[in-house]
């Protein structure tokens, strides 16, 4: 059986995509890049917000009357019904985790002890230590979609990582819903730090990167930790969502200016050399006019390496939907882009103070237009949200490969660099 798989959305949902991978694969299915060479195809899609809907909705469509579609993931999870009635061309649809369903579907055989499959750069791995979220954040519908936390334990975790490393990973991406809370099920308390200790020992592991760490989690110990750790390098992904102390107290998220402000002041007092990537959301139903302004003016003060922004849209069965969605999207689009402006700027100037430095570089691969330029990330740039860094050598780089460069060029968002 030839099978084509697709898959939307975050790097969570990636991992299971390539744990699906490997599943099809140890069961005997030949996997195909090309969809007109498959029997099958399956599609992972994303249910986050209205634009990632849409583009699940439309992959489903471009495929569903032309070949044998399964659907899997978090729009499925959330939508299952209204799916299998708009759309019922579709051969079957399966919610998130349902790996071994989709196999008994396709009448193949699941076998024990089955590796994921990559389908990123051989430098860098995304590793999910836990699913799910506690959190009850008015906007958002993830605890709805992926139910409550589920911490993994630290022995299958450090197996995973393992296997990675002998598969020439360099990098583990750390990524969960909230990688602060990792732990508080399954031991009682917080256990990020000791599952930091266990990766660490893991051979071949080169950088251990941090990704969505709650504001309020990330404590002193940590920071601490970061500071002295070899691997662990100083790169926190904190999101934010705003700074106007009204609106994150309508957001429910527990903080307010005053808290975000003395968290900042507390990350670089600790960490001095730390890289701060956060996201924003703006046209909340409440944000007004002096809130956005105030959201600019704190962005403009530099305190972010990296910012994403997401236009709020109003979703099903979550707090704020009684709100309603009163600010058009033209208004909130118009935000998002002069937030993006005033963070390309600090961007930029944080790019400059670069130069001249010199840093270690993981090797991803090589530029997209030519395909040979090699392309590769300094600490302070994560896979596929920030910045790369174009690298002018006069031997061949591999992918995976760990070199010094000096920086010698920067951009808006990348740089260049000499190969030492």
């Amino acid at each position: 059986m030839k099978v084509g798989v697709i898959s939307l959305g975050c790097a969570k949902n990636l991992v299971d995509t390539e744990v699906l991978l490997g599943k099809l694969k140890s069961s005997g299915a030949v996997i195909v890049s090309d969809p007109k060479k498959a029997d099958v195809i399956i599609i992972n899609t994303c249910g986050f917000i209205e634009p990632a809907k849409a583009e699940s909705i439309d992959t489903i469509l471009e495929f569903a009357e032309k070949k044998k579609v399964i659907v899997m993931g978090c729009l499925v999870q959330r939508y299952k019904e209204e799916l299998q009635k708009e759309i019922p061309e579709v051969s079957a649809y399966f919610g998130t985790e349902s790996w071994d369903s989709i196999l008994e579907f396709l009448r193949l055989k699941p076998k024990e002890d089955i590796k994921r499959v990559l389908t990123t750069p051989k430098s860098y791995a995304y590793l999910k230590i836990s699913e799910g979220c506690n959190r009850l954040c008015s906007f958002c519908a993830i605890p709805l979609i992926r139910g409550r936390h589920r911490s993994r334990p630290i022995e299958e975790i450090v197996e995973e990582a393992k296997y990675l490393a002998d598969q020439g990973v360099k990098e583990l991406c750390i990524v969960s819903q909230d990688t602060t809370y990792y732990g508080r099920d399954l031991y009682g308390k917080a256990h990020l730090i000791k599952l930091l200790q266990e990766l660490e020992k893991v051979q071949g592991i080169k950088w251990i990167r941090l990704l969505y760490l709650y504001p309020t989690e990330v404590e002193d110990e940590l920071l601490y930790y970061m500071a002295n750790s070899e691997k662990v390098i100083p790169y926190l992904d904190v999101p934010l969502q705003h700074i106007s102390t009204e609106v994150l107290k309508s957001m429910r998220r527990g903080y307010d200016e005053n808290f975000v402000r003395k968290f900042l002041d507390k990350v670089i007092k600790i960490l001095p050399h730390a890289v701060l990537r956060t996201t924003f959301i703006v046209g909340y139903p409440s944000e007004t006019p002096q809130d956005f302004q105030k959201l600019l003016d704190f962005v403009r003060e530099g305190h972010f390496h990296w910012v994403g922004v997401f236009t709020y849209y109003q979703e099903d069965n979550t707090h704020a939907y009684a709100l309603g969605d009163p600010i058009p999207m033209q208004e909130k689009e118009s935000r998002k882009e002069e937030l993006l402006k005033v963070q390309k700027d600090v961007t930029y100037k944080k790019n400059l103070d670069l130069v001249g430095k010199t840093l270690e570089l993981v090797v991803d691969g090589f530029d997209e237009e030519l395909g040979i330029v090699p392309v590769g990330r300094i600490y302070t740039q994560a896979p596929e949200v920030d910045g790369i860094t174009y690298v002018e050598a006069e031997r061949e780089l591999k992918p995976g490969e760990m070199i010094t460069v000096k920086i010698t060029q920067a951009k808006d968002y990348d740089l260049v660099a000499q190969c030492l």
